[in-house]
């Protein structure tokens, strides 16, 4: 795959926004042309195929990249990552498996810029429970859903309904909003440097095609996401199963007062057996995404 030291590269110093104008040259490929190269790649280990592959998804690359801008991390090193991603799920895409390039290649993509961003903050100040993980990458998310958009640190309301949403403590609720209170770069913020024109980061992510393309893939991930959950959940038994998806998968949560008088156990019992359940439930979906080639232990 030498081809991949001829791809344009993000950096500060040519400037975002000279970045994302390139790689915009690149057409996107239709499912025919698509499924050929990949078969080109897979049965004959043919380059340039591989290349046209890559090339035609570094703006979903891109797009999802700036979806992590919020990190305190350089851009041009996210998307780089992004474009790490990408390149190893060209390597081990199968088109055979029935599903776009696009589609396989998010979970490669966000994959890379996670453990990216996971090394530079370092674990050792993280944590590295599988809750810490979750509330890291998942807090901006829950912050937008109940509407906790200010500055500052969270109401004592809004730090108790997201600790109960992410399975997580209030004070690792609080410790963590103030890590990442540095701010989101905004979409509006004006990109390039002298000479380049006074672009905004909106203007190069409104892009019809790519938007289409990552809309298919975010809904075709979707319900893959969901065909495993639904076959991860044989790994429960009944009672584990009521409890996580009281609490865990319902609309509005179950309290654990309320489960404790239905099973007629401690809160704190219930409290148990939720954070058990979710965790053998994680594990069995990535054994399945494994399987399916969705994830790689490399």
């Amino acid at each position: 795959m030498s081809n991949y030291a001829n791809l344009p590269a993000p950096s500060p110093e040519a400037g975002l926004s000279r970045y994302l104008q390139e790689i915009r040259k690149f057409p996107l490929l239709e499912p025919e042309e698509e499924y050929m190269l990949a078969k080109r790649w897979v049965e004959e280990q043919d380059a340039e195929s591989a290349h046209k592959m890559v090339t035609s998804h570094l703006r979903l690359a891109a797009k999802i990249a700036m979806g992590y801008r919020g990190y305190g991390l350089p851009q041009a090193e996210v998307i780089s990552e992004a474009n790490v991603g990408l390149m190893q799920a060209v390597k081990r895409f199968d088109p055979e498996k029935g599903f776009r390039l696009a589609t396989y290649a998010m979970w490669w993509i966000r994959a890379s810029i996670q453990e990216y961003i996971l090394r530079s903050w370092s674990l050792v100040k993280l944590g590295t429970t599988s809750a810490q993980k979750k509330l890291f990458f998942n807090l901006r998310k829950a912050k937008n859903r109940i509407g906790a958009l200010e500055e500052g640190d969270l109401r004592p309301e809004h730090v108790e309904k997201i600790a109960t949403d992410l399975g997580v403590s209030e004070t690792e609720v609080i410790s963590m909003n103030r890590r990442l209170s540095g701010g989101d770069a905004s979409l509006n913020a004006t990109v390039g440097s002298e000479g380049e024109g006074t672009m905004q980061w909106q203007d190069w992510l409104e892009d019809e095609d790519a938007d289409q393309a990552a809309d298919y893939a975010e809904r075709d991930e979707m319900d893959a996401r969901r065909a495993l959950l639904a076959e991860a959940m044989d790994v429960l038994n009944d009672r584990e199963k009521d409890i996580l998806t009281q609490r865990r998968l319902a609309e509005q949560a179950v309290t654990l007062e309320e489960l404790s008088g239905i099973y007629d156990v401690s809160r704190e019992r219930i409290r148990q057996i939720e954070v058990r359940a979710f965790e053998k439930l994680q594990k069995r979906m990535r054994e399945l995404a494994m399987e399916q080639g969705m994830l790689s232990d490399a």
